[in-house]
Order: structure tokens, then sequence, then C-alpha cells
């Protein structure tokens, strides 16, 4: 072998070492920081950076795993709050699996690039989400106590009789707390990095299903009977129409007092007597019209046997006294005109 040839593979030779070297001490050097996390990596906004993972760990149970334990979530609707913490909600910061997620991150690509990265100080720009678990159970406990304190169901608009008149009873809308939001923004809480996290609480208006300007066509008709005045009154769409002369019951055979609906009509109806002790040998017996029916022209019942009917113009002069059997009596004109203002169903609220 000639000089040249020696020279070449002493040099390769030389080459040779150096590069194994080299190797041994990158994968030393790498193994040496296997537990170490990169420059720049995040845990939670937390910079753990530089730091190996035992001292990592420190860090977050420190900074981390406390401070959500001890931390208040407030529920807020208004002037009235609520609060919940971490320890009340069984909170478990998963501090070990979010170390190793850094750890992780911090080894990826080749042994290359990591030696690269860490000779020359290179950062990872990566952050570390939150792992933690809590309890389920005790949002939605909490949740159900703030919807028990703020939801109230709509109110519908209506009609009150009120001293032989009608009164409208506006409707009211209710408020509903939207449970699945409020819930979600709960568990957002406990887990946010905010250091004092307040949890606005999620409703909507509940519609009644019948609203104020609705009730004028709810009620296109409306009786209301006057007993002690010997009045009854007809409202036609909330609107005073008519006002009528009537009979009503005698004493111990009153008309009854309440709220009834015409149940069903009659021109020229029989008389079906009831089973009752005042009605002797008719009792139970069907009279037809004519000149032994009492029940002249029309008849509306509202409650049962009970109802509004004309009477013979013989007994006109009952008008204004408590005469009847528990019926309401009106003239034959006045009954007729009422019967064909008033459909089956019509609210008669006697007084």
């Amino acid at each position: 072998m000639n000089r040249v040839s020696r020279r070449s593979t002493y040099f390769l030779a030389g080459l040779l070492a150096v590069v194994a070297v080299l190797a041994v001490a990158m994968v030393l050097y790498d193994h040496a920081r296997r537990e170490d996390i990169a420059a720049g990596v995040r845990i939670d906004g937390i910079d753990v950076g530089g730091m190996s993972a035992a001292a990592a760990r420190t860090k977050l149970d420190g900074e981390l795993s406390g401070a959500l334990s001890s931390r208040p979530v407030v529920v807020r609707a208004r002037t009235t709050t609520w609060t919940i913490d971490g320890r009340q909600a069984d909170l478990a910061v998963d501090v070990d699996g979010m170390v190793a997620a850094a750890v992780a991150v911090s080894r990826e690509g080749s042994i290359f690039a990591r030696t690269a990265r860490g000779v020359l100080g290179e950062s990872v720009n990566r952050d570390i989400p939150l792992h933690a678990t809590y309890s389920h159970r005790a949002v939605r406990e909490l949740t159900a106590r703030v919807r028990a304190a703020i939801d109230r169901p709509a109110v519908d608009a209506t009609v009150q009789p009120s001293g032989g008149a009608l009164v409208a009873v506006p409707d009211r809308p209710g408020v509903r707390v939207d449970s699945g939001a409020l819930g979600a923004r709960i568990e957002a809480g406990l887990t946010a990095a905010a250091s004092d996290p307040t949890v606005e609480v999620p409703t909507r208006t509940v519609r009644p299903a019948v609203t104020t300007a609705q009730l004028a066509v709810r009620y296109p008709a409306y009786i209301v009977v006057d007993r002690g005045g010997f009045t009854l009154r007809y409202y036609s769409h909330l609107r005073l129409a008519a006002s009528y002369p009537i009979a009503v019951g005698m004493q111990g055979l009153e008309t009854p007092p309440g709220l009834y609906h015409i149940q069903w009509k009659q021109v020229d109806p029989p008389w079906y007597v009831p089973n009752s002790a005042w009605a002797g040998a008719l009792a139970g017996k069907t009279i037809p019209p004519g000149p032994q029916d009492p029940l002249k022209a029309r008849f509306m019942s509202f409650d049962g046997g009970a109802g509004i009917h004309g009477i013979d113009p013989s007994e006109y002069g009952t008008i204004g006294h408590d005469a009847s059997h528990g019926c309401v009596r009106m003239t034959i004109p006045d009954v007729i005109a009422l019967y064909s203002r008033t459909p089956v169903g019509t609210p008669v609220y006697i007084v």
C-alpha cells in the first residue's frame, strides 16, 4: 500500500471514529432528556418548558389542581347567585396524564431534530389542554336548584266575571332555564382558566297559549247571570251587547252559582221533568210542547236539567223575582234573541 492510500485509510477511519463518538454522544444526550419537557410547552396555559417531568408535576399540583379545587364558580341570575367549587364537584385534575402528554410532544420528531432543537435552544409552541374529571351529578343538582328558583310557567289570558261584569285578566309570559346550556357553562367554568369564573343563567321566554290579544276572539259569546239584580248580561267578544231582565230559582231551589257552559239547545223544547219531590206526580215524565209545558220557545241547558228558557206571557210577572225551580226564566222575545246569538259551549257564569 503506498503512502497516499495509507493516508486515505487513516482519514476515513478517523472520520468514522468521530461520527461514532458523535452518534454515541447524541444518543446519550437524547436519553438524558427523555423525561424533560421542551422549551415553549405549556399545560393549560402554564409554562412548563425546560422542566423535568417531576418538576412540572409539582408545579401543576400547586398552581392548577389546588387552584381549581378551591376556586368557586359563580352562577348568576340578576341579583341571585349560586356557587360551586371543585371540591363540591369532585374535580380531579389528571396531572400525570398532562405531563406525559407534554413529554410526548417534546419527543416528537427524529433524534436528530430533537438534538438540534436542544442544542440550538429552539422551542416547541404547544399548549396541552386541561385533562380533568368532575361529578356530572353535582352539576345536574345545581342546575336543578337554579331551575326551581327561576322557572315560571306562562299564564294564559282569561276572563274573570266580577260583580256581574267581565274583567279581562291579561296573560303573563313565563321563564324557563335552558338546562343543557347552563350545565355546559357550569362545566366550562369548573375547568376555565379564568381566576373568577361567572356563569350567567341562560333563559328563554315561554309564551302563553292564549294571549291578551286573543281573548276577544276566544270568547265570541259570554253570559253573566246576576241573580241578585235579576239581570242576564250577554257579552259579544267581551263587550256588553245586551242586558235582559230574568227570574231565577226560588228559595230552596236556587239557580246554582258558578261557571257553566251551554251544553245543548232546543227550539220549542219539551219539558223533561226531573225526578224531584217538588215535581209531584209529574216527576220523571216528559211533557211535550203545549199548554202544559212551562218551557216556551227556546231552551239552553247549562247544568243538566237546569237551563235558560222562555215562559208563557201569563208568567211575565215573575220576571224580577225568585220564582223558578232553578232555571233562568226570560220573556219569549228575549230568549229567542239570546238563543240566536249563543252557540253551544258559551260560558255561563252565575253570580
